[in-house]
C-alpha cells in the first residue's frame, strides 16, 4: 500500500531506534531479575499501606498538580513545592522538557554512553542528538563543551549514569554548567542519586536555585514504586510554567501520589535500602575484579561488568541465565558488546552471581 494511502509519521520517527527494557525470565520460570536496577527490599511498607488506602478512591480524578506529592517532596527535600512538576516517572518529565526546549535545527549534547531515553526524546522533537565520546566510560566534560555550537539548546546528563555507575563531582557538573551559555538548558538526570556515597556528588539543587537554565530530575522507580511510574523536577519558575502548560492535566495517578509522598518521607527505609546497596555493590565489585573481568565503580544500583571480549560477555550472560539470574545485555542498547550491567539483588543473588561469574572465570 501506498504512504499517500495512510497516516505517516513526522520526518525522522521511524529512524529513531526504540528504547529495549531489560529483560525478565521466561513465564512460569523462577529466575532471578538482575536487568532493571529495581529495589532489592520492595517497596517502603508505609508506600504500600498508602496505596492501598488511595486504591478505594479510584473511581475519584487524582489532584492535577500532585499537590499532596510535591508538598512532601518539598518537606523532605527543603525545596519549594511550587518549584516541583511531577510526572509519570521521570521519562514523562524528559519527554516533556524535550518537547517544550527542542525542535527542527536544534540540537542536544550528551555523552557516548548515557541514557538511550534521549537520544529517543530528542529526535522525536524534531532535534539532533550529538554524542561526545566520554574517558573511561564517564562523561568528559571538555569533551561535552567543545561540542556545543550555535544550534545546542540542551544538554542530558544523568549523574550517575546508567549503564555505566560512574558520576561526575559537584565541582565537574558546575565547570560544565559555567562553560554553557545561558540559553541551553542544562538537565541533571538524578534517577540513582538516592544510592550515591560518593562525598564530592551534589543532585544539583543548589546550582538549580541558583541558575535559570537548569532542572533537576528524580524518580520512585530504583526506590521500590518502578511499577508506580513517579517522577518529579525541580526548576526555575519559568520552566515550571512552560512544562505545566504541556504536561497531561492529571499524569500522575492517585495511588501513584499518595505512595509516592509515604516514600518519600520513609527516611528509615531508603536509608536501609542505601545501605544495603553500598555494601552488596562494593562486595562484588570485589568479587569480580579480576584479570578476564572489570568492574567500572559504581555510584548506582547496580555495576558494570566488562569482559575482554564480546564473547566472553556472551557466554557470560548465557551462563547466568542457565543458572537462573537475569542480567542486562548492553551491546544493543549502548555499544558496549563487551559489558553486562548487574542490578545490585538481595545477599542470595549476589552470591549466586558471585559464584557464577569467578566459576567461569576460572575454567577459561
Amino acid at each position: 500500500m501506498s504512504d499517500k494511502n495512510r497516516p505517516t509519521p513526522q520526518p525522522g520517527i521511524l529512524d529513531i531506534a526504540p528504547y529495549l527494557p531489560g529483560k525478565s525470565g521466561a513465564a512460569g520460570t523462577k529466575s532471578i531479575k538482575l536487568s532493571a536496577n529495581e529495589s532489592p527490599l520492595g517497596a517502603s511498607p508505609k508506600a504500600l499501606s498508602a496505596m492501598i488506602e488511595a486504591a478505594a478512591k479510584l473511581e475519584i480524578y487524582p489532584e492535577g498538580s500532585s499537590r499532596v506529592l510535591r508538598e512532601a517532596l518539598g518537606e523532605v527535600h527543603g525545596v519549594d513545592p511550587a518549584s516541583i512538576v511531577c510526572g509519570n516517572g521521570s521519562d514523562d518529565l524528559l519527554h516533556l522538557l524535550a518537547q517544550t526546549y527542542l525542535g527542527e535545527g536544534d540540537e542536544a549534547v550528551m555523552n557516548r554512553y548515557g541514557f538511550s531515553v534521549y537520544p529517543i526524546i530528542t529526535m522525536a522533537a524534531g532535534a539532533k542528538i550529538v554524542m561526545v565520546d566520554e574517558v573511561d566510560y564517564r562523561a568528559d566534560v571538555d569533551a561535552l563543551l567543545a561540542a556545543v555550537t550555535a544550534r545546542t539548546k540542551v544538554i542530558w546528563l544523568a549523574n550517575p549514569n546508567n549503564p555505566t555507575g560512574s558520576y561526575l563531582s559537584d565541582a565537574e557538573v558546575r565547570r560544565l554548567h559555567a562553560g554553557l551559555r545561558p540559553d541551553i538548558l542544562l538537565v541533571i538526570d538524578n534517577a540513582y542519586a538516592e544510592y550515591v556515597t560518593a562525598e564530592d556528588f551534589s543532585v544539583g539543587l543548589d546550582l538549580v536555585h541558583e541558575q535559570q537554565n537548569v532542572v533537576m530530575v528524580r524518580t520512585f522507580s530504583k526506590m521500590g514504586l518502578a511499577a508506580a511510574r513517579i517522577g518529579w523536577m525541580v526548576g526555575p519558575d519559568h520552566i515550571v510554567d512552560a512544562i505545566n502548560r504541556i504536561r497531561g492535566p492529571f499524569n500522575v495517578n492517585l495511588p501513584a501520589q499518595m505512595a509516592g509522598a509515604a516514600a518519600a518521607r520513609d527516611l528509615e527505609f531508603n536509608e536501609r535500602l542505601k545501605a544495603h546497596n553500598a555494601h552488596w555493590r562494593d562486595w562484588l565489585t570485589t568479587q569480580l575484579q579480576g584479570n578476564r573481568m572489570r568492574v567500572v565503580p559504581s555510584q548506582a544500583n547496580f555495576i558494570m561488568v566488562l569482559f575482554e571480549t564480546p564473547a566472553l560477555a556472551a557466554r557470560a550472560f548465557d551462563t547466568l541465565v542457565a543458572a537462573g539470574y537475569i542480567v542486562r545485555e548492553i551491546g544493543p542498547s549502548y555499544g558496549i558488546d563487551q559489558g553486562l550491567r548487574i542490578s545490585i539483588g538481595s545477599e542470595a543473588a549476589m552470591r549466586g552471581v558471585a559464584q557464577v561469574l569467578t566459576s567461569m572465570d576460572q575454567s577459561l
